[in-house]
């Protein structure tokens, strides 16, 4: 990616100093498993040789482990570019949206994003590294650990910058989705007839993915990314699909408990973005 390294975003709130201590590898109340989440599930999984993945669909997992960890200075200055890259991909991401939501009818509200090291507390309930990057519609911000980044490169073969960049645009895409209504619309949909709730969370995470391509058009058109940057990001989508992910978990790929959408479908709706760069075009609650 083309970028310079400059001034961190306003709309960054940094709690990397604040540390809560060890990560706590217990349940995530009130919000749901964004992208960094499944992929650490996958990792405790094989770790622990236990299945993780019960834990937020609805078995029962064994108790809770602790890790304790020792962070270094949160300003390092091995942490500074990786801080000034997301403070980019950030700024950049909600200025696209800036210009594009009016087209369809709504202001653009801007997202945080809060930076934390092993735990923090969210609208949601509390946020750990385990949980991984999401969004939180309580009080409308992503949580990022960096070391997040870390695990996106070396265990599940997802490295370069605009990998990272994917994940941020697809939780920047979340906002967009409660900004439109959507968000909120899905979540009643889904309390009202409980059988629909995995698929209508795979509609809703491949319709994030495909925001996440309408920013990554805007990006092409402007020389900020080449064809290795987009073989970068879509190698991110496949690396997240939900049967990717249960093979590495050692579990039996079992479509009915998809809820981010099989590689193939979160490559699909990431292209048709980065392909077309509308919100039109990134209905997929019209096909089944």
């Amino acid at each position: 990616m083309q970028w310079t390294p400059g001034d961190i975003s306003e709309d960054i709130e940094d709690r990397r100093d604040s540390g809560g201590g060890g990560a706590s590898f217990g349940g995530f109340g009130g919000g749901s498993l964004g992208i960094g989440g499944t992929l650490v599930l996958v990792v405790l999984s094989l770790i622990f040789k236990q299945d993780f993945f019960s834990m937020f669909s609805g078995g029962t997992p064994e108790p809770s482990r602790r890790i304790e960890t020792t962070a270094g200075p949160a300003r390092s200055a091995g942490e500074k570019r990786e801080v000034q890259f997301v403070s980019f991909v950030l700024d950049d991401v909600q200025r696209n949206w800036d210009r594009l939501l009016p087209q369809s009818g709504a202001s653009y509200r801007h997202a945080k994003l809060v930076l934390f090291r092993d735990s923090t507390q969210s609208g949601c309930g509390s946020a750990e590294s385990a949980t991984g990057p999401f969004y939180c519609p309580v009080d409308e911000k992503v949580y990022v650990d960096l070391s997040f980044f870390d695990e996106l490169r070396q265990r599940f073969g997802a490295p370069g910058e605009f990998a990272q960049a994917y994940v941020l645009a697809h939780e920047i895409g979340h906002h967009v989705q409660k900004i439109l209504g959507i968000e909120g619309k899905v979540r009643r949909l889904q309390q009202t007839d409980p059988r629909e709730v995995n698929p209508l969370s795979v509609k809703l995470e491949l319709q994030a993915d495909c925001f996440a391509g309408v920013w990554a058009n805007s990006t092409e058109q402007r020389k900020i990314i080449d064809a290795s940057d987009v073989e970068s990001g879509l190698r991110a989508a496949a690396a997240v699909g939900d049967d990717r992910l249960q093979r590495m978990a050692n579990r039996h790929v079992s479509p009915e408990s998809f809820t981010h959408g099989s590689s193939a479908q979160r490559v699909g709706w990431f292209r048709r973005g980065l392909e077309e760069g509308r919100v039109s075009a990134c209905n997929t609650f019209a096909t089944r």
